[in-house]
């Protein structure tokens, strides 16, 4: 014999399997967002290890490489990369994609990781002290660390038994235009006014003739210390008197 229900107590199932219904379509829809989230996280990791694996060696990465990609996600990425080799980690939140030689691991040249940084940073360098001598020729020593002054944030950077170390300095630094004229005075004033040899002047000389810089040097000029100013002016107007002979 069937039970017979009140109008009220009817309601009150009809309630109970709605709300019922309700949760469970909650549910549902929780479901179907983690898995899709989870699908489209997966999904980036294999276009961010794609992207690297068809990179150079050497090719150089930040937390902050892959901008549309949220900066702690693709730090999990490549820390985790750097535990499969693919990568390896040179300094906090820098990872080079190793050159591999029989010797084991090389690292991009410090210029290579100096300007990268630089550009993710949206900062200007330019290399100073005996790193700026070697790279202008005005010295052969090789120097084990290398020192750049930056417009950007000061740090070192640790390479093996090598140290990259960018110092920050004052905006007129950086006013240069021309690209030989920022570190040929960086390189003088390491060397000094009392240290200067004939040696260093020839080689300045030929520095000066084979990079003119004739729309950027005339403004230039004015940015260096006056002692540099006068010896790069003399060379410039013996250098001219000699191609017009």
């Amino acid at each position: 014999m069937y039970k017979s229900f009140s109008v009220k107590k009817v309601w009150q199932i009809e309630k109970m399997f709605l709300s019922l219904h309700q949760e469970l379509t909650n549910f549902a829809n929780i479901c179907k967002l983690n898995f899709l989230y989870i699908i489209r996280q997966m999904t980036i990791k294999e276009q961010i290890i794609k992207t690297i694996e068809r990179s150079d060696a050497g090719s150089i990465y930040f937390n902050n490489s892959f901008p549309k990609y949220d900066d702690v996600y693709v730090r999990q990425i490549l820390s985790e990369l750097c535990s499969q080799r693919v990568l390896t980690r040179i300094s906090n939140g820098i990872y080079v994609k190793p050159i591999l030689s029989k010797f084991g691991v090389v690292f991009p040249p410090t210029n290579d990781i100096v300007r990268a940084i630089a550009r993710r940073d949206k900062a200007k360098i330019l290399p100073t002290g005996n790193t700026a001598l070697n790279q202008l020729g005005l010295s052969t020593q090789i120097p084990m660390n290398s020192e750049y002054i930056t417009s950007g944030s000061a740090r070192e950077i640790k390479l093996g038994n090598r140290t990259i170390r960018l110092k920050r300095s004052v905006p007129k630094n950086f006013d240069y235009k021309g690209e030989l004229m920022p570190t040929l005075v960086q390189a003088m004033k390491a060397i000094g006014p009392k240290n200067l040899t004939d040696e260093h002047i020839g080689i300045i000389r030929k520095l000066l003739t084979d990079h003119p810089e004739d729309k950027t040097w005339y403004k230039d000029i004015l940015l260096a210390p006056a002692w540099i100013r006068k010896i790069v002016t003399t060379l410039k107007k013996e250098i001219a008197n000699e191609q017009m002979d």
